[in-house]
């Protein structure tokens, strides 16, 4: 022990201040990096922790001490376009870039055009060439699947968010279990009906995405096996737009005007609702869809949607950037990530 150390050990309190004098930097620096804050550079950080652990203000074992590294850049690739839900999800990883730092993780966002697997392999060959990781909504498509076992194939993560992909290659997917989820709205759907013969109709923002199949099976499923009076009269897909939802659902009524409910499996929930409003059929059609955001919380409040089928965006991006963290630091996967806990918001337990 220095005689600086001993000194303070039988005089008082260790503080930031001792540790800034050791390090040799100001109070603000060694703020910053007990803090987990960007702006300072990785000796810098070395010699700070190095000083914080001598002195005791950190414990030697405390994973802070250890040799830090810089900031793994990780890329985020998402659909544009009126998905609410998605362009949330968006927001929250660049609104939580600073409290992602602490799992050593610098996120970007790209948005792309959706529903284009060609464009989407090319974004992820791209991002593959500067991210250390890649998390992204991906497309069930074989052009996909092979950028994405080429990316694993050069030492790169891949994982996968909200939809799938059948790919060897991805490290986790961080969603729902699609087909659990698709036999809930069939079963909630059922039960806000009542027992009666019924007609229902599915709109999917786009069977390409795996998420949005996988749910239509379920949805599917769980009617015919606990409910066969109610009848499915049509699926349509609404490519997650407000306006192709509107006339989708100006067309299923048109079609069908005694039509009982409508299940969004995908986006584009103000589209539906609008037309359900045109037509007054917004208080008697039993309207079950998916992700909780602005306008979905509206819709429940007014009466127009009975349930949202929804998982946190928060624990989503959490999870990700967590598992980024311990691959970089050669923690193996002994089991797949559980799936995402499926959440239903009802009006009155709207959080």
């Amino acid at each position: 022990m220095s005689i600086l150390e001993e000194s303070l050990s039988l005089s008082r309190r260790v503080t930031i201040v001792d540790v800034a004098r050791l390090a040799d930097v100001s109070t603000a620096t060694v703020d910053r990096v007990l803090n987990g804050r960007s702006g300072v550079k990785t000796g810098t950080i070395k010699r700070v922790m190095k000083a914080a652990a001598e002195l005791g203000y950190v414990d030697e074992s405390d994973e802070r001490a250890r040799d830090v590294r810089p900031l793994s850049p990780v890329s985020f690739i998402l659909p544009e376009g009126s998905n609410r839900y998605i362009a949330r999800l968006g927001r929250m990883v660049t609104e939580m870039a600073p409290q992602l730092e602490r799992f050593s993780i610098k996120p970007t966002v790209e948005y792309i055009p959706s529903f284009n697997p060609d464009l989407l392999a090319r974004t992820l060959h791209r991002h593959a060439k500067t991210a250390d990781g890649i998390a992204f909504m991906a497309i069930e498509h074989p052009i996909v699947r092979e950028a994405v076992n080429r990316i694993a194939a050069m030492g790169k993560p891949v994982a996968t968010l909200i939809s799938d992909v059948a790919s060897p290659g991805r490290v986790a997917y961080f969603g729902l279990e699609n087909r659990a989820a698709g036999r809930m709205a069939g079963y909630l759907l059922a039960r806000f009906i009542g027992k009666r013969p019924a007609k229902v109709a599915m709109i999917a923002g786009s069977l390409s995405y795996r998420a949005h199949g996988e749910r239509e099976m379920g949805f599917l499923d769980l009617l015919q096996e606990l409910y066969p009076d109610i009848h499915v009269v049509g699926l349509r897909e609404g490519k997650d737009d407000e306006g192709l939802n509107y006339r989708q659902m100006r067309a299923l009524l048109t079609q069908h005007p005694d039509l009982d409910g409508i299940y969004n499996i995908g986006g584009g929930a103000s589209g539906i609702s609008r037309a359900l409003k045109d037509a007054r059929r917004d208080q008697d059609i039993v309207f079950v869809g998916h992700g909780l955001t602005s306008d979905t919380r509206e819709l429940l409040l007014d009466g127009t949607m009975d349930a949202v089928i929804t998982q946190s965006a928060e624990d989503t991006i959490v999870k990700c950037a967590s598992l980024f963290r311990d691959l970089r630091e050669g923690r193996k996967l002994d089991t797949p990530p559980d799936p995402m806990r499926v959440e239903v918001i009802f009006r009155e337990n709207l959080p």
